[in-house]
């Protein structure tokens, strides 16, 4: 019996040999592997540097809390021709400042004793980490008690942080049915940040809402534009106009807080509060 046999698959057949990779390549292939590996491991480092010195910054200047609000209970006592009350967080409170009354509170009152040739009586109501709700829970008492001349309100910036919509339209208009129809109200800052941007915009657009449905105010409240002009200053502000913790705005910051109130605030002390004659006032009175 004739047996066939067959042929071995890959007999036959010259092994084929992959070309090397030369030395220079794959030395440069190791070098640029390290190099990236390297570079994630300084970044990572740098990144977890950065969080930690803005943790303690943030630290450092939350010991400031109680001085400036104890700075701005201290000052509410002088007296002064005109009641200026400000509801709002740590911005109005001054935080980041120098000292307390370099926030945009101080330098407004500042501008007001200025323009109306008054003195001028500062009640700060304002609570750093305040929110919407917040202020409607511990402000909105205390302002309700009182008979300001002259309002401003920003507030809402803390709420970004656990966004609610509903929950944010309803503490606005809770809190905007009290003001009176000169109240100064500022929409939210720019946040430069895209992700937070988005959230603002909405924040922004239910503050203008509820400001334009105010009872008592021909055409709604006033809203100053602090978003157009703190987005305005770009995002190098951050490392220009912020403090150290890159949250509160510094001295630098909030003079352009302030300047975003001046146009509104200018045109209403000019309407209701023409400046005073002392040639022809005998005395100085006050309000308690």
């Amino acid at each position: 019996m004739y047996i066939h046999r067959m042929a071995h698959p890959t007999r036959g057949i010259r092994s084929r040999r992959l070309p090397a990779t030369p030395p220079s390549t794959a030395r440069a292939t190791t070098i640029a592997t390290i190099a990236t590996a390297a570079g994630l491991g300084i970044a990572a480092l740098n990144y977890r540097s950065f969080r930690r010195r803005l943790a303690e910054q943030s630290a450092i200047l939350n010991e400031t809390l109680p001085v400036n609000s104890q700075w701005w209970r201290d000052h509410a006592k002088t007296k002064g021709e005109l009641l200026y009350v400000a509801i709002g967080d740590s911005a109005a409170q001054g935080i980041g400042a120098s000292v307390p009354n370099r926030g945009y509170v101080g330098l407004l009152a500042d501008h007001m004793r200025l323009v109306t040739g008054r003195t001028v009586r500062v009640i700060n109501l304002s609570v750093s980490g305040a929110t919407v709700g917040l202020a409607v829970r511990d402000q909105l008492p205390r302002f309700e008690k009182l008979s300001p001349d002259i309002v401003t309100v920003a507030i809402g910036a803390n709420d970004i942080a656990q966004w609610d919509a509903s929950v944010f339209a309803a503490g606005m208009r809770r809190l905007f049915v009290v003001l009176p129809e000169h109240a100064l109200v500022a929409d939210l800052p720019c946040f430069h940040l895209p992700h937070n941007e988005g959230k603002v915009a909405i924040a922004n657009r239910l503050l203008r809402e509820q400001a334009a449905q105010h009872p008592g105010a021909p055409g709604g409240l006033t809203v100053v534009p602090l978003h157009a002009t703190t987005k305005r200053q770009g995002l190098r502000s951050v490392l220009t106009q912020f403090a150290n913790d890159m949250f509160h705005p510094n001295d630098r910051g909030y003079r352009v807080w302030a300047e975003a109130f001046l146009p509104s605030l200018t045109a209403d002390l000019a309407e209701r509060f023409p400046p005073l004659d002392r040639s022809t006032s005998s005395s100085v009175g006050g309000r308690g």
